[in-house]
């Protein structure tokens, strides 16, 4: 009885919801390093650092990105191509990244 309920529990997570592969996220993060680096801390004053991030944030803004319900010039067009494994992997490896926050002083 257990098992059938464990399948139909996995079967009802959607795949966006599932933990994405950091690794394969640090492959796919080669065409975002222009502006958010390879190490997600921003190049260009105008984009955001990513490095650190909570992954369920990166991966909802990715998909709102992709599907045009949050807007931004670069990035609807940058994320139009992403599959949700793309997004999912991107998060995991941004979110994986480790930063100090220090306070000023």
């Amino acid at each position: 009885m257990i098992r059938p309920l464990l399948l139909l529990a996995a079967t009802l997570v959607p795949l966006s919801a599932q933990a994405g592969d950091a690794a394969l996220g640090r492959k796919k993060a080669t065409a975002c390093q222009t502006c958010h680096g390879m190490d997600g801390l921003s190049k260009l004053p105008e984009a955001p650092n990513l490095a650190g991030q909570v992954e369920p944030y990166l991966v909802k803004a990715l998909t709102e990105y992709r599907d045009g319900k949050r807007q931004n010039e670069i990035m609807n067009v940058v994320a139009k191509e992403l599959s949700d494994s793309d997004i999912a992997n991107l998060a995991a490896y941004y979110s994986r990244i480790q930063i100090d926050v220090l306070p000023p002083g």
